[in-house]
Formats: C-alpha cells, sequence, structure tokens
C-alpha cells in the first residue's frame, strides 16, 4: 500500500518542475517578444524622419530638407533638442520635435545617427 503514496509524492514533484520549466520557457519567449517589439518602436520612431529626410537621411534635392546621414547621435540630439526648445529655427523641425519626449529624442537620435 505504500507504492500509491510514493507514486503520488513522485507525481507532485514532477508536475511542479513541468509548471516551473513551463514558466521558465514562458518568461523567455515573452523577454524575447518584448525585445522584438521594443526595437520595433525605436525603429518606427526613426522611420518619421524618413518622411522629409528620405529613408537614406540625404534629404531632397533643392528641397530644403538638410542632409542627416552624415551626422552622430549626438549631433542629432543636439539638433532635435535646439528645435524642441526653440533655440532653433526652422519651418516644420520645431513643431515635429515638440510632440516628441527627450527620451524619444534620444531614440530617435540613436537610430539615425552614426556612431
Amino acid at each position: 500500500m505504500e507504492i500509491v503514496p510514493m507514486r503520488a509524492k513522485h507525481l507532485k514533484a514532477s508536475i511542479l518542475a513541468s509548471a516551473i520549466l513551463g514558466l521558465v520557457q514562458w518568461s523567455s519567449t515573452a523577454l524575447a517578444q518584448n525585445a522584438a517589439t521594443t526595437d520595433l518602436y525605436k525603429r518606427g520612431l526613426a522611420a518619421t524622419c524618413a518622411n522629409c529626410h528620405g529613408t537614406d537621411g540625404k534629404g531632397v534635392v533643392d528641397g530644403g530638407m538638410p542632409l542627416i546621414n552624415n551626422l552622430t547621435s549626438g549631433q542629432i540630439l543636439e539638433k532635435l533638442k535646439g528645435y524642441k526648445s526653440g533655440a532653433l529655427e526652422g519651418t516644420i523641425m520645431p513643431q515635429l520635435a515638440k510632440g516628441y519626449t527627450d527620451e524619444q529624442l534620444e531614440t530617435i537620435a540613436n537610430q539615425l545617427g552614426k556612431r
């Protein structure tokens, strides 16, 4: 009769181990998805600049859109913050920059700037 309690004891441990293993696998999948989501968010923020500056950052020839693909992350961030604060004048950039948080501006600069 002691065989049944022994099996139950091992079954409980086995179920607990399976549950823990499943939780660990679920957590690592969630982290991977979270990293992919974060990357997509960052790229999406930077992609908003392509509307005016082009997907390669070369601007529009004779269109008044400056070249930005030669700037470092620091230079881009400095310009974005300048537009946001009003220290730099522009036609549309001051309005656009004011629509982003400082963290978002930093993300955009890091995505687009040369390292």
